[in-house]
């Protein structure tokens, strides 16, 4: 059974930092595109970030210059990290695995498998 678990939530100030993690089990981690996604209170779950299992990289406009991900296919882990936080990045941030194997996609319906969410707070 597919599990991801996400760790590194929290509360910060506005220009404060965090790292999220996400570790997975159950899975032949390293031949499957990742991707972290956020929901605030009353909007849609939107994609942060996804990253193929070749490393190939994509950002959402709105954290472009601010967080990367990254993945260690060795540990099985995708991390989120983020910096320049704003208020507007209050949200609860799940990690997600591509349906498909060697495939990458923006597309919330092609990931199969999602974490529980970690509550990520910014304010002062």
């Amino acid at each position: 059974q597919v599990q991801l678990v996400e760790s590194g939530g929290g509360l910060v100030q506005p220009g404060g930092s965090l790292r999220l993690s996400c570790a997975a089990s159950g899975t032949r981690f390293s031949i499957n595109a990742m991707g972290w996604y956020r929901q605030a209170p009353g909007k849609q779950r939107e994609l942060v970030a996804t990253i193929t299992n070749g490393g190939s990289i994509n950002y959402a406009d709105s954290v472009k210059g601010r967080f990367t991900i990254s993945r260690d296919n060795a540990k099985n882990t995708v991390d989120l990290q983020m910096n320049s936080l704003k208020p507007e990045d209050t949200a609860v941030y799940y990690c997600a695995r591509v349906r498909n194997p060697g495939w990458t996609s923006t597309v919330r319906d092609d990931y199969d498998y999602w974490g529980q969410g970690t509550q990520v707070t910014v304010s002062s």
